[in-house]
């Protein structure tokens, strides 16, 4: 177990990234198959743009005095994904090493000053947006495994599953992250309605993850959602919403299935966005991560900041 304090762990503000994929697709001209930002890696052009796209957010940590939560650019780095873009076991286990060491060497050059935690990530299995199947945790956590032991093994100071749809997922996740014994948070992602897109609520869903899986996750995130999606399922003050330890929200109030068909991108209002976190603040007490996902870039993490630390 690493020894580093982690975000819930601090009073401090840890900020991290933003809609990495909306942005090379969008702001980049990016060919991105499946939505998977690790290819890009293998490319001189791709390595120019990830450290085009972090530098900024590690400026924006250190002049609005944050920690910094680094993420790997590992999301669709699974097997299922990787099947599908042609990659095998022995290249994903590259790619997910790959992506640690690059995250380690940004955290070098750029973080001087900074507290910087590097964050594994792992995403779903299947679509973000719509689980057409749910495994069981047995089988959640057999594969994701293969993903959180490189991960661990190449030196994480935390693991993070995003935009999950389901518990049973959820759960084999933790599952997978407590074998390796490195931290573990699970972000959900909810529709419109507040909802997971399985159906049950979020209080619901933290409170069946934190019974089933063999050591809880350190804390909660919700992601790929507009504040305007959840806000109003939060009840200030209520103990489970304290297990929420950070939010990586949408700019835009689409529904996940608007979204999937968007052509163009929805990036919201940035001014919006921030002051919707500082509400959020209030409602959250233990939010200490703060982010954005799709359509989100640099503006909206700026307002964030600008939000929660004037």
């Amino acid at each position: 177990m690493t020894s580093t304090k982690l975000p819930h762990q601090t009073d401090q503000l840890f900020l991290t990234d933003a809609g990495l994929e909306t942005w090379l697709v969008f702001e980049k001209d990016f060919d991105m198959p499946c939505f998977a930002a690790y290819p890009l890696a293998q490319l001189e052009e791709g390595r120019a743009a990830f450290k085009e796209y972090f530098a900024p957010i590690f400026d924006l940590a250190r002049q609005n005095g944050t920690g910094f939560l680094l993420d790997t650019y590992t999301w669709r780095a699974n097997p299922d994904w990787g099947q599908e873009l042609g990659h095998d076991f022995d290249h994903l286990r590259h790619v997910n090493c790959q992506a640690v060491q690059d995250a380690k060497e940004l955290r070098r050059t750029l973080g001087h000053g900074l507290n910087v935690l590097v964050n594994g990530i792992v995403g779903p299995r299947g679509d973000g947006y719509d689980p057409k199947s749910i495994m069981t945790i047995k089988e959640a956590q057999a594969y994701h495994g293969f993903q959180v032991g490189v991960l661990a093994h190449a030196g994480v100071d935390m693991i993070s599953a995003l935009t999950l749809t389901n518990v049973p997922e959820a759960v084999g996740v933790a599952n997978a992250v407590a074998e390796v014994g490195v931290p573990c948070v699970i972000s959900f992602t909810v529709e419109t309605d507040g909802r997971l897109p399985t159906g049950e609520v979020l209080q619901d869903a933290i409170a069946q993850v934190d019974n089933a899986a063999t050591t809880k996750p350190a804390y909660y995130m919700v992601n790929c959602a507009h504040p305007d999606h959840f806000s109003s399922m939060i009840a200030n003050g209520s103990d489970w919403a304290q297990r929420i330890g950070g939010v990586r929200a949408n700019a835009s109030r689409m529904s996940h299935a608007e979204l999937d068909c968007c052509e163009t991108l929805d990036d919201g209002d940035p001014v919006e966005l921030g002051a919707q976190y500082a509400q959020l603040k209030q409602l959250l007490p233990g939010m200490r991560v703060v982010g954005g996902c799709c359509g989100t870039d640099h503006r909206h993490l700026a307002q964030i900041c600008a939000a929660l630390t004037r």
